[in-house]
């Protein structure tokens, strides 16, 4: 249903974006042949009648999806009315909006001349585009009724871009402005709220908020009362007509209750194989094998991040979530290293950093464990708390104090120190120097599949690295659990795809990795592991973790997909 529009206060800067440079507004427009497919795959198609439908287009622009959409609403009521009263037949099927000033001008130009090709008197020609065209900020405008189709490409706005009053007129209507959310997630949800009963909304828009922290409401409003109809994976396809660093996807919500989902990845641009991939897409019968088409099911699960990969990951993924408990549930513990926020400043040469000893820990960086093993490059970090995470008083350490006092500049330039003015030479992250004797596993946060590296203590882990410890679990066998295929298998589950196919193994995704408990396995699964893991064994320890996970043979492949042959 609509959303009751309230009355603006004053001066909220609602006209913001009219006169707005393209960047400023999140302007990025959409190949014709994907704005075809997306067409096709919503069923906003000349062989309907399109008369009856109610089309919304929330941020037209140079009218990329409405110039396409107005051809096949002229074709199909050519069609189906052939001697119908256009103006009066076709003023409902159409309301696009648009904040920029300029754009607006120029589309409705284009209209213009569109709309004479298919013999429109002048005057219903300005009356049709009087009705079909708002220019306003969809996020404020008043929409007149409910719509079938709402098609586009939402703007990409971040927060920092925004007014404040407008910004916080935005939070006050959207529920889902949650955290970094961009501008994109409340027009994804206004274009929700405004769908008629079975109404189908389709976007080209970022997927980042599929997974990430900031779309979690948004992701539980789709639960709410929307099927995911079709997903399709447009990164690093030219969707654009200029080159942006954003990761692309289609998306098809459909108002009613959810069925599997169709998915399609990565898709060849041209009209050809478009058509035919939204015919296999939109079609009745399950897609068959080579046609680039997979359904897959549960998909969305109240604000739970989506996975849409195979079905048998997820199906296996699923079932180890149903079977055993998360990593921190299993006696294990997940962390990061520390930030500084001033890594010139907190961090040099261990040798060199002239602070008493107690001040300085030697640190880990990416670099130390590349290769597999710890091969320290001399780095430490100097420290500021105590062991019970409190401050140092610099008075109490003379050389430490000159130390900072050298380097203030630089470090109460930082956000953290600005905030809070006496604590100004803590780290960003406290520091807890108990964890330095502590043997653990390091993980770097960008990698293609789990590189994880044991470290039997003496460091402590820079920021870009992430360590696992285990109260329970020995650490060298937990590193070949991890190691087997099973973290990266729930990593790229829950993680964002990077560039070049790279996956983020941080905090979050690694809590969601599920673990056996290691008093719960039998005697003699624990010794083989033990003994194969100290043997370096890989294939006996790979089949030793499988089996405490008790992998059908066609799970284990599944695993071993995700594995990329490294042993310990």
């Amino acid at each position: 249903m609509l959303q009751l529009e309230l009355p603006l206060p004053p001066a909220v800067g609602q006209d913001h974006f009219a006169q707005a440079e393209s960047a400023e507004r999140g302007a990025i427009y959409t190949r014709g042949e994907v704005v075809e497919f997306i067409l096709d795959l919503v069923g906003y198609t000349e062989d309907k009648c399109l008369r009856d439908a109610r089309l919304l287009e929330p941020s037209f622009g140079g009218g990329d999806f409405l110039l396409p959409a107005v051809r096949r609403l002229l074709a199909s009521y050519r069609r189906t009315s052939p001697h119908g009263d256009a103006l009066a037949d076709l003023g409902p099927a159409i309301r696009a909006v648009e904040a920029h000033a300029g754009s607006a001008n120029a589309t409705r130009a284009k209209l213009a001349v569109l709309l004479r090709t298919y013999d429109l008197a002048p005057a219903a020609v300005d009356s049709l585009l009087d009705a079909w065209l708002v220019e306003g900020d969809f996020l404020l405008a008043d929409l007149p009724f409910e719509f079938t189709h709402v098609v586009g490409n939402p703007p990409y706005v971040r927060q920092e871009m925004v007014p404040d009053r407008l910004m916080a007129e935005y939070r006050r209507r959207y529920q889902t402005i949650y955290d970094r959310a961009d501008l994109y997630v409340p027009f994804i949800e206004r274009g929700l709220h405004s769908l008629s009963a079975d109404g189908v909304l389709g976007f080209i828009c970022s997927d980042r908020w599929m997974k990430n922290r900031y779309g979690e409401k948004l992701r539980g409003l789709v639960s709410q009362a929307f099927d995911l109809t079709h997903y399709v994976d447009m990164v690093d396809t030219a969707a654009f007509h200029s080159d942006v660093s954003a990761y692309p996807a289609i998306i098809v919500l459909r108002r009613g209750p959810a069925k599997p989902t169709r998915v399609a990845f990565r898709p060849e641009l041209d009209r050809a194989s478009l058509s035919s991939l939204a015919a296999a897409l939109t079609g009745r019968d399950i897609p068959p094998l080579g046609s680039g088409v997979c359904e897959v099911a549960g998909v969305v699960r109240d604000g739970e991040p989506w996975i849409l990969h195979a079905p048998e990951d997820l199906a296996l993924v699923r079932r180890l979530e149903a079977t055993f408990p998360a990593l921190e549930e299993a006696g294990c513990k997940v962390g990061i290293g520390v930030a500084t926020g001033a890594d010139q400043a907190f961090i040099g040469p261990f040798a060199a950093l002239d602070v008493e000893d107690d001040r300085k820990l030697r640190l880990l960086k990416t670099r130390d464990i590349k290769d597999g093993q710890v091969d320290w490059q001399g780095d430490g970090v100097v420290n500021p708390f105590k062991e019970d995470g409190t401050l140092v008083d610099l008075e109490d350490f003379p050389r430490l104090r000159r130390y900072f006092m050298e380097r203030s500049a630089i470090i109460r330039n930082r956000n953290c120190a600005k905030r809070n003015p006496l604590r100004w030479y803590r780290t960003i992250d406290r520091i807890s120097p108990d964890l330095v004797p502590v043997p653990k596993l390091l993980i770097p946060d960008i990698k293609g599949t789990a590189h994880v590296v044991y470290e039997g203590g003496g460091f402590y882990p820079h920021h870009n690295l992430y360590f696992v410890t285990s109260s329970e679990w020995p650490l060298r066998v937990l590193q070949a659990v991890l190691m087997s295929g099973i973290a990266t298998l729930f990593v790229s589950a829950y993680s964002t795809e990077m560039r070049g196919g790279f996956l983020r193994f941080q905090a979050q995704y690694l809590r969601r990795i599920r673990l056996p408990q290691w008093s719960g396995l039998p005697k003699a699964l624990r010794e083989s592991l033990i003994s194969t893991v100290e043997a370096g064994d890989v294939p006996s320890y790979t089949a030793a973790v499988f089996a405490a996970y008790g992998l059908s043979e066609r799970e284990k492949q599944v695993v071993l997909e995700h594995n990329d042959g490294e042993g310990l």
